[in-house]
């Protein structure tokens, strides 16, 4: 999510990005992609985000542009991560280099909107995704039996994609009752997010596909349960708002993205909680009649209609949250 490029004489003569979390950072990429070092001594560094200045799971890059001698920092916009939040400026410019912020902030800060939400906000950034008829519902009222589908092959391939960019995932109790999901990466190749589901009093049956083990589960729920396996059970108080205390839960374990699958009560629960940054809606040329009805978004937040594979998708940005 953060990218570098080294410039000397109106020429690249480096790049680098993050690739992975742990892994060496953009600026460290770039400089070592220099096969001429000395060129550094009169190049400019483009960053999109404030270099670091404190030892994490890598040393401070701030310190490397010093050492490296690079004489001019162009950055796009400023560390949210209370860690760094100007100092990494500060210990360069207290260095003697030029240093520009702010170029394309917009674009540079839209790049790590989950890293930004989960430094300012203290919770994960979250996306709401839902199929739904042309007349509004998403599924047909049902006990049991398979649920009515609404999404092509190809967009399902793109829910694929969004779950392989989120942290976790999240259904309600219905929805694992009723669907017995996976919620894994098929369609796509990414990592399987971890997986969070509703659970007040322990009803769902241990047969689940979200109990098999095979990826790291968390479970809300009223009753005290050690954990099992990958399963984790986590013990909140049902007789108050319970969005909070899972978002702060998720904080607290690190999950920096929650993309919300479903069902209609708990996305509906997301929206009237203002707890969402992201929405999409994927609306099929398919009519129902009858059944659960799609969630509803009350407040007018900013959106675009996109066509992907010729369907058409609403997607809504929460401009509360920034």
């Amino acid at each position: 999510m953060v990218g570098a490029v080294i410039v000397c004489d109106d020429k690249i003569i480096g790049e680098g990005y993050h690739a992975k979390c742990g892994g060496p950072h953009a600026e460290v990429n770039a400089i070592n992609s220099v096969k001429d070092q000395s060129l550094l001594k009169r190049s400019t560094i483009y960053v999109s985000l404030e270099p670091c200045s404190h030892y994490g799971k890598t040393p401070p890059c701030a310190d490397l542009i010093i050492r490296k001698e690079i004489p001019r920092i162009i950055i796009g916009c400023q560390d949210p991560f209370k860690e760094v939040a100007g100092r990494g400026i500060k210990r360069i410019r207290d260095a003697g280099r030029e240093v520009v912020v702010g170029v394309l902030e917009d674009e540079c800060a839209n790049l790590i909107k989950p890293f930004r939400t989960f430094n300012t906000l203290r919770r994960p950034y979250i996306t709401l995704k839902w199929a739904e008829s042309s007349d509004g519902y998403i599924d047909i009222c049902r006990s049991s039996g398979s649920p009515a589908i609404l999404s092509t092959d190809l967009t399902a391939m793109l829910v694929h994609k969004k779950r392989a960019e989120s942290d976790a995932i999240m259904v309600g109790t219905q929805t694992a009752r009723l669907d017995n999901p996976l919620l894994t990466v098929r369609n796509w190749h990414g990592n399987n997010p971890t997986r969070v589901v509703i659970d007040r009093n322990l009803s769902l049956k241990s047969s689940l596909h979200l109990f098999d083990g095979s990826i790291s589960t968390l479970v809300f729920t009223t009753k005290h349960k050690l954990e099992e396996g990958k399963t984790e059970y986590i013990t909140i108080d049902f007789n108050a708002d319970i969005l909070p205390q899972i978002l702060t839960a998720l904080y607290n374990r690190k999950v920096q993205s929650l993309f919300v699958e479903g069902g209609s009560i708990l996305l509906q629960s997301f929206i009237n909680g203002g707890f969402w940054d992201e929405i999409f809606i994927e609306k099929s040329i398919k009519s129902l009649n009858f059944g659960v009805k799609s969630p509803q978004i009350k407040d007018k937040n900013k959106h675009s209609v996109e066509k992907h594979f010729g369907v058409t998708v609403y997607h809504y940005t929460n401009e509360k949250d920034g």
